[in-house]
């Protein structure tokens, strides 16, 4: 998948750099020192940043040797909306912060140092319990395997 400000479904401008300012403010305060990337700044094309988004810093998404590590951050009560992928296999570890986790319709909060295995099928989404910082270890993100319930989202709700 493409990375950095060339990808849709992200904001831009100064509500774009007002975001980032935030974040790399609050992961400073962690004293944790974020990737040299170009982050993702997402409200899934829905506008609604403060509410529905995250920001992702990729460090790999190598497609061939099949794996991919970002960190992905939230603050308090933004979600990651809810979603599945047929392919992609992910694993969450919360590095700060706490994140309300809905796991086809079941709910469960993660606390720092908690890990969460999630299959490829099963529905979930997160927000932040306060501003939170989740580690993914995954299998690649390729586009066409973001399958999300909200159909407002991409191409009638695929990413």
């Amino acid at each position: 998948m493409t990375k950095g400000t060339g990808f849709p479904y992200q904001i831009q401008g100064k509500e774009r750099r007002e975001a980032l300012a935030h974040c790399r403010d609050t992961v400073r305060r962690w004293n944790l020192t974020m990737p040299d990337v170009e982050p993702l700044v997402l409200d899934f094309g829905l506008g609604r940043f403060d509410e529905i988004g995250e920001i992702e810093f990729w460090v790999a998404n190598e497609e061939e040797a099949g794996y991919c590590g970002k960190f992905l951050y939230v603050n308090d009560g933004q979600t990651c909306p809810y979603h599945n992928h047929d392919v992609k296999h992910e694993t969450f570890f919360v590095l700060k912060g706490q994140v309300r986790m809905v796991i086809d319709g079941g709910e469960k909060v993660l606390q720092q140092g908690d890990a969460l295995v999630m299959p490829p099928g099963q529905r979930h989404s997160f927000t932040g319990v306060g501003p939170a910082l989740l580690l993914e270890v995954s299998m690649p993100s390729t586009q066409g395997d973001n399958f999300f319930s909200n159909s407002a989202i991409g191409n009638g709700g695929v990413i």
